[in-house]
């Protein structure tokens, strides 16, 4: 491949002030084109000094776009340092550009990045804007604390079980109002079971004779400490929990300052239960300024899905051109692996994406409903299977999103049995025409009373 406009042999060079970067966690090699530099490949250490050196020395040659692999976390500060210069920055799956040639070093990494960035063969990665990232990040360490939280409560349980204290038979969760009165004050050093057993909410279900027979137990001093132990920790992560709540209020206020409010006012909630580890204020309203329309409206999507949808895709979805590309870049979307004109496969690919694990949830939630959604999803079980049908309603549910999102669609659930008539219509329809094709007339079955 030549550098050079004029050069006919090779590809053509779509960007002439391109660079690539191999990234490391000690250190990054760069490389530029070979006339643009006497040394055009250097070598950086990951120090921040050293990343503001390497911006220098791109600025100074001309780059005007680098293109870097998603190494770990160690792209980040590179990202954002070059991205303050008014470089434009490709981060690249490594999927697509690990086939270097040759053998496989850093110096041949970075050039091999640099010459497909030059002739524009590598697709950038999505990456929010400022705003939506830090939302992100906060979203993320949000559940991080969530899911240390969740060990801990398994802790506090297997202690109580050391202690044949049945607790997580009488009560529906460990950490709802009366489970929570009762561990503490098991802590504090409450062992009669009747005063226990008062400390029932009048919302549970079990008698309170139920309640008494089940918080007799063996008390252990080893076991009391570590159920204590358990729920200092649990305790620790819920405050953290409420500190990220309070970070992530703060820029959806920002967001939401930005766009114009609806002239419609915000529908009532379609459910008055909270969901279990919410934020602790209502999201509902910013969500609603930011994305122009109540996507708690579509069945499956909660005010917390909302909001993690939102923080991973951002506002702007015209980044993907079509609902199809929305989804496949979700893993949502069949796999097309085709040779030799025969599928080798057509399995979606496997992701890490946590909001793509939560419309999974969504999807199996949805489909116990008496919705359009749930009958699709009931169809697709029974012919298919479930795994199958979960990824079908999850993508149905990512499509609604993305209309709503860019095209400020408003989802109106038709409901169980408008989606089966339509259903049976086209049944009906495909069956007239096979029919048809082979000559026969398909007629209507008189019923005789």
């Amino acid at each position: 491949m030549s550098s050079r406009k004029g050069n006919s042999t090779g590809l053509p060079v779509i960007h002439e002030r391109a660079a690539g970067i191999d990234i490391g966690s000690r250190f990054h090699v760069v490389a530029v084109g070979a006339d643009l530099s006497e040394e055009p490949v250097q070598t950086f250490q990951a120090f921040t000094s050293d990343l503001q050196r390497m911006a220098d020395w791109l600025v100074s040659t001309g780059i005007e776009t680098v293109a870097m692999e998603s190494t770990g976390v160690y792209w980040v500060p590179v990202y954002e340092v070059l991205e303050s210069r008014g470089i434009a920055v490709i981060l690249a799956n490594a999927r697509e550009a690990r086939a270097v040639p040759g053998r496989k070093t850093d110096v041949n990494d970075a050039q091999w990045l640099q010459r497909l960035h030059a002739c524009g063969l590598l697709r950038a990665s999505f990456r929010p804007g400022r705003d939506i990232a830090a939302l992100r990040v906060y979203l993320r360490l949000r559940e991080r604390h969530l899911d240390y939280a969740a060990a801990h409560i398994q802790h506090m349980q297997k202690a109580l079980t050391f202690m044949n204290l049945q607790l997580h038979h009488v009560v529906a969760d460990v950490t709802g109002v009366t489970g929570m009165k009762i561990i503490r004050a098991i802590v504090n050093g409450q062992r009669d079971p009747q005063v226990l057993a008062r400390m029932r909410d009048v919302r549970c279900k079990a008698s309170m004779e139920t309640v008494r027979e089940a918080l007799v137990g063996n008390y252990q001093p080893e076991h009391v400490f570590a159920l204590s132990q358990a729920l200092a920790l649990y305790d620790f992560y819920q405050t953290r929990v409420d500190e990220c709540d309070s970070k992530i209020e703060e820029v959806l206020a920002a967001l939401a300052a930005e766009k114009v409010c609806p002239s419609a006012p915000l529908p009532k909630a379609r459910h008055r239960t909270v969901q279990p580890n919410a934020v602790r204020f209502d999201v509902r309203p910013a969500l609603y300024q930011l994305a122009g329309s109540d996507l708690t409206q579509i069945h499956g999507i909660g005010p917390y899905l909302a909001l993690r949808l939102i923080g991973e895709c951002g506002t702007d979805l015209s980044r993907w051109r079509t609902a199809k590309h929305f989804t496949s870049w979700l893993t949502l979307a069949p796999g097309c692996k085709i040779s030799g004109g025969k599928v080798l496969s057509a399995h979606t690919r496997k992701t890490t994406n946590r909001v793509v694990a939560h419309l999974r949830l969504a999807a199996v939630t949805v489909g116990r409903t008496s919705t359009a959604l749930g009958a699709f999803y009931r169809r697709l079980s029974a012919r298919i299977g479930k795994a199958k049908a979960v990824t079908a309603t999850a993508r149905k549910i990512a499509v609604l999103f993305y209309n709503a999102m860019r095209f400020g669609i408003d989802y109106r659930d038709p409901g169980a049995a408008n989606y089966e008539q339509r259903y049976r219509e086209r049944v009906v329809k495909q069956l007239h025409r096979r029919a048809a094709e082979f000559g026969f007339t398909l007629q209507e079955a008189v019923s005789v009373s």
